[in-house]
């Protein structure tokens, strides 16, 4: 398989206060505090996020703006690289690349997925573990651990601001300690200045929306055996790949905070059993009956050969 996956290494401490995170808040309470600061306030952000390319150095805005949601998305150095939303239309425009519109809720870019996260969902497998206090950002901030209760994923580290609730800072870990991935907010700013900064976008022209090929919905004569726990599938699809030459079934999945997929397709003389793993993203490829079996996403190893084991295959796709 030719597809290589980056993401960030970054190992790092933090001085923690004892005290807990709030002797009269929930963890679970702080975290639905911060989904809801996140989407509901006009706030700007200069923060960084940490990677095997390197760090980058970004800036995010966000405004409601006639119960509308407009953010912006821009990477401050090397070439312009900028993303906005507007509603439910993210457009993004790059360098060399030709602009261009998809359908979407939320900028998921460089953006941890745990800023979003539906928490009372996510309390049924998740546990919400109170840290301290610590600062970021010149900001006191309410530390929380978010831990599988499986052990089968990888777990989060969040700082929230205890004025704003947003979130200031956030560690993705391995099942070791080790940081996968890092946001950290270097400084921001909670404006309705913000708001009238991001007017313009209210009448602004996007780029034409992109046609995707149409996914072919079908049964499927394949099942995943096993799933963590909290897993859902979201959607599945069967399309042909022109650059593979064959069609490939599909189904994705998501506990809410991290998302995989799991991919039927008829093998060949270049499918391999491989696993290919960079920072947090895993693509573990078996070949069984003729048929290549590969699990794509956010898990660790171990987790993506269980469930690629536990796939029953009927009629070949």
């Amino acid at each position: 398989m030719k597809q290589f996956w980056y993401a960030v290494t970054l190992l790092t401490g933090c001085l923690l206060y004892p005290s807990v995170a709030s002797a009269q808040t929930t963890p679970g309470a702080l975290l639905q505090q911060m989904e809801r600061a996140s989407q509901s306030l006009n706030y700007e952000l200069a923060f960084i996020s940490v990677s095997r390319m390197g760090i980058e150095s970004l800036r995010y805005r966000h405004a409601v703006i006639d119960n509308k949601t407009y953010a912006q998305l821009l990477q401050m150095d090397g070439p312009r690289r900028e993303i906005i939303q507007r509603g439910n239309e993210i457009s993004y425009f790059e360098a060399g690349l030709e602009p261009f519109t998809l359908s979407g809720g939320r900028i998921i870019d460089t953006l941890p997925s745990v800023i979003y996260g539906d928490f009372n969902r996510l309390s049924s497998s998740y546990d919400f573990i109170p840290v301290g206090r610590a600062r970021v950002a010149d900001q006191v901030c309410d530390v929380i651990r978010i831990v599988a209760r499986d052990g089968t994923r990888y777990s989060f580290i969040v700082w929230i601001d205890t004025d704003t609730k947003l979130p200031l800072r956030v560690d993705m870990l391995d099942r070791s300690g080790e940081t996968l991935e890092q946001y950290r907010v270097i400084s921001f700013a909670v404006d309705d200045g913000i708001r009238k900064v991001m007017q313009g976008l209210t009448k602004a022209n996007m780029p034409p929306s992109l046609s995707l090929p149409p996914a072919k919905k079908q049964m499927f004569s394949w099942q995943v055996g096993w799933l963590p726990q909290g897993v859902k599938e979201v959607s599945q699809s069967r399309r042909d790949i022109p650059t593979l030459n064959k069609p490939v079934e599909s189904r994705l999945y998501s506990d809410g905070l991290f998302s995989f997929s799991v991919n039927i397709s008829p093998a060949d003389k270049n499918s391999v059993p491989q696993l290919l793993r960079n920072g947090w993203c895993t693509i573990q490829t078996e070949v069984r009956n003729n048929t290549e079996i590969t699990v794509v996403g956010e898990l660790p190893p171990s987790t993506a050969k269980r469930i690629a084991d536990s796939v029953s295959l009927g009629a070949k796709p």
